[in-house]
């Protein structure tokens, strides 16, 4: 096999050595005839949007919202890359989340299944909702809080969560939700960044069987002063002590709980901003997405009722992501209720407490749609199938990918051991269920790359095509589009409904982040290839794109190789500073149970299997065999910890990660086997 060549950033068919040699690189699943007689969304869609994308986006918006006032033009492109979509338009988020669904009958129709990690549940109906997100509507109102203020909100997965954020919709108020595990330091750049007037967030959570605490966090992000915080409204979910600064602090259950359920929603101009999200890993001023609301609705509310083809009169959809990630924006707080769905949250983590603990609930709440991240799918890989075989699974119709690349082999087992399982007796459903592997950012605010389960015959491991409406490609360094089998960098050509309107007070900065390579397209900074049909793969960020001697070499798929040995359950690889040939290929991987050998032997093995299924370039100078691997709470992989493992450096800040003594047992561990 010749070695990739250098002059682009990914070489023609470079990626494409590497899908040759995996197991799965010539299946193609078709939808069941079944399915596709009954979707949502039919292949009639691309070339509706391709006619015309704005008269496409403007059907989308007059058909799933209900509009105050209706726009007068769809696009507004005059002054790029500041984007105005529906102009004229006045909506309100919140209406068109609960009100509406109550005026039109379904206030019955049950909104949120919660489940806590303790076992406590709760059932939220569209109009229990409703009456909830009034109160808390007026609590804020008699807080100060008015149009156009910002919310800091810091709460864990519970229904508070997702009533905060409609609540703020509901007024005009900007929400900026923090991930909770966060540290007080990160807490309190994003609300001086934001200039929060309100922080929303609770005594703490629950955490692998054990109370986690968040209430002293804010406390030391808003101690000294320097901040514009007025009030802070805590939820009692765990029952620990906390600090209370009196005039400042007050308890949900007084102030929401105690609040009138009387509240008019008014139109917002569709253009007026619904939040901030802040995203992870800046250095430095963070860097504030900010999303505005008639654009953000429409897309967020197509692209999930075309992507996961839901039925909201039957189906029971949960996406797993924390409310403190984009994912949990769109697919939790925001689309889901959009289109009348019912959908379930969970507080805690899938082993808490047992590794069946996400199977338990599919089976519980008969869930129909699942949408989670690879890595937790390869976790379940690592503790084996015999867990989730214990479950009925058979209310699985349509399973969803999200966060960063899935790697084949995940993605058949994902399909065999999940979507094709119907129950404790052994048996095979008749039709699996689809597979969708969907590719976006905090910056696009909704999905822009997915089949449709009843149009699309899918590929293990491929985000195949643009959803409609969407003008995605892959380009050369100049710009141009590469031809079917070569790869580039992922760019987005035309402007689309849910893009970000800009990074939070800082215009330019907004401007040089994303448009300055491709000045006339969004460049994403992630590399993709184009398989000889054209669909598109995702090869991870360009800045995990390594050098070695010379030739440019993908993370992705040096661990796609890796994870389709039988031994390996994960794996994440990082470059690593070297002498002699720049940069060297450093892997760090996690054994499935049943590996019967975790010693320089598999070590060896795996290096001889990387080298046969890319090329000898693409060997590993070190592999680590690791317990486990740094996440965030979202489900990435913190590679630059890793990078600082692999060039001897004590660990980074590790504060993001949804467990901090990770490092701690990666190092203990590599220690030990040394």
């Amino acid at each position: 096999m010749s070695n990739p060549p250098t002059a682009a950033p990914f070489g023609p068919l470079q990626h494409g050595d590497a899908l040759e040699n995996l197991s799965y690189e010539d299946s193609k699943f078709a939808p069941s005839a079944e399915f596709a007689r009954n979707a949502v969304v039919g292949a009639e869609v691309y070339a509706e949007a391709d006619a015309d994308r704005p008269a496409f986006w403007a059907r989308q918006a007059r058909e799933l919202l209900t509009w105050s006032r209706d726009f007068t033009q769809t696009l507004d492109w005059s002054d790029p890359p500041f984007a105005k979509w529906f102009v004229g338009g006045e909506i309100n988020a919140a209406y068109n989340a609960l009100d509406r669904h109550v005026e039109n009958g379904l206030g019955d129709r049950t909104a949120i299944f919660f489940e806590g990690e303790p076992g406590d549940t709760r059932t939220y109906t569209y109009a229990q909702l409703t009456e909830e997100v009034k109160k808390a509507a007026n609590a804020f109102e008699s807080l100060g809080l008015a149009k156009g203020d910002r919310v800091a909100v810091y709460l864990p997965m519970i229904p508070e969560a997702v009533i905060t954020l409609l609540a703020c919709a509901r007024i005009g108020a900007v929400h900026s939700v923090v991930f909770g595990g966060f540290s007080a330091d990160a807490l309190r750049s994003r609300i001086e960044d934001a200039e929060a007037r309100l922080v929303v967030t609770a005594d703490g959570t629950w955490r692998r069987g054990k109370p986690s605490a968040l209430k002293p966090a804010v406390d030391e992000a808003l101690s000294g002063g320097g901040h514009t915080v007025e009030n802070v409204v805590v939820v009692r979910r765990n029952g620990q002590e906390v600090d209370w600064h009196q005039g400042r602090d007050h308890w949900w259950a007084d102030t929401v709980g105690a609040a009138s359920n009387q509240h008019t929603a008014v139109g917002h101009d569709a253009e007026h901003p619904l939040f901030i999200l802040y995203t992870s890993g800046t250095t430095g001023r963070p860097k504030g997405i900010l999303h505005t609301t008639g654009g953000y609705l429409t897309q967020t509310a197509f692209t999930h009722q075309a992507v996961f083809d839901l039925h909201p009169d039957t189906d029971v959809y949960w996406c797993t992501a924390d409310i403190g990630w984009v994912t949990g924006h769109s697919y939790v707080a925001y689309a889901p209720l959009i289109n009348a769905a019912t959908q379930v949250m969970y507080e805690g983590t899938p082993d808490s407490p047992h590794q069946g603990r996400w199977w338990e609930i599919i089976e519980k709440y008969k869930v129909s749609i699942f949408y989670t991240a690879p890595t937790a799918i390869r976790t379940f890989m690592k503790w084996g199938r015999d867990i989730p075989d214990r479950y009925d699974l058979s209310s699985l119709r349509v399973l969803g990918s999200v966060g960063e690349s899935i790697n084949p082999e995940a993605w058949m087992w994902y399909r065999d051991v999940i979507g094709d399982n119907v129950g404790k007796n052994g048996e095979k459903k008749d039709n699996p269920a689809p597979i969708v592997d969907t590719w976006w950012q905090t910056e696009t605010g909704a999905q822009m790359i997915a089949p449709l389960p009843g149009v699309t015959a899918t590929k293990p491991g491929s985000a195949q095509v643009p959803l409609p409406g969407i003008a995605v490609d892959v380009v050369d360094e100049a710009g141009e589009s590469v031809p079917d089998g070569h790869g580039g960098f992922l760019v987005i050509r035309e402007p689309w409904p849910a893009m970000l309107r800009g990074i939070w007070g800082d215009p330019e900065r907004f401007k040089d982040t994303y448009w300055s390579r491709f000045q006339t397209m969004y460049f994403a900074g992630d590399g993709a290839k184009k398989d000889e049909d054209g669909d598109i793969w995702l090869l991870g960020r360009v800045d995990d794109v390594m050098n070695i001697s010379g030739h440019r070499l993908s993370t992705t798929e040096i661990e796609s190789a890796l994870v389709s040995h039988p031994a390996v359950a994960e794996a994440a690889v990082v470059g690593a500073a070297d002498e002699t040939t720049g940069q060297a290929v450093v892997a760090f991987v996690i054994l499935r149970c049943d590996a019967t050998d975790t010693g320089d032997a598999i070590v060896q093995e795996l290096r001889t299997h990387v080298g046969k299924e890319i090329g000898p370039i693409a060997k590993p100078k070190t592999i680590l065999v690791v317990p486990e691997l740094p996440k965030t709470r979202s489900g990435k992989i913190m590679r630059r910890l890793l990078k600082d493992v692999a060039e001897g450096r004590e660990a980074g800040d590790a504060t993001t990660l949804a467990d901090n003594t990770i490092m701690q047992t990666i190092t203990d561990s590599l220690k030990i086997r040394k």
